[in-house]
């Protein structure tokens, strides 16, 4: 199956404690359904020390969030379904709203 969000694109955040926020994707998990963005769904996570990071202490990191709380953001900046059709010979994204390829 295709995917519909990409390692880089730009997503709105649909619900939870960041509703609303922008990020851009830094890694998508399909085993899992789900995606991590840059900045959003922040948790601290307590560290031992260790031989990289004597310091140790609280850390805080991006969680995963499910894909299907997360929406790509089209040209206009508004929240948006994703489908396919054949350009040329190719498959492509396309935004449901507008109808504007995705680039990537």
């Amino acid at each position: 199956m295709a995917a519909k969000i990409k390692k880089g694109d730009r997503v709105v955040v649909l619900t939870g404690k960041d509703k609303g926020r922008l990020g851009a994707v830094l890694k998508v998990l399909p085993q899992e359904q789900r995606v991590l963005v840059e900045g959003l769904n922040i948790v601290q996570r307590h560290t031992r020390p260790t031989q990289f990071d004597p310091q140790g202490g609280i850390k805080n990191k991006e969680a995963p969030i499910h894909v299907s709380n997360v929406a790509i953001v089209d040209s206009k900046g508004k929240a948006t379904r994703v489908g396919f059709r054949m350009e040329g010979g190719k498959k492509v994204r396309f935004a449901k709203t507008t109808g504007e390829v995705i680039n990537g």
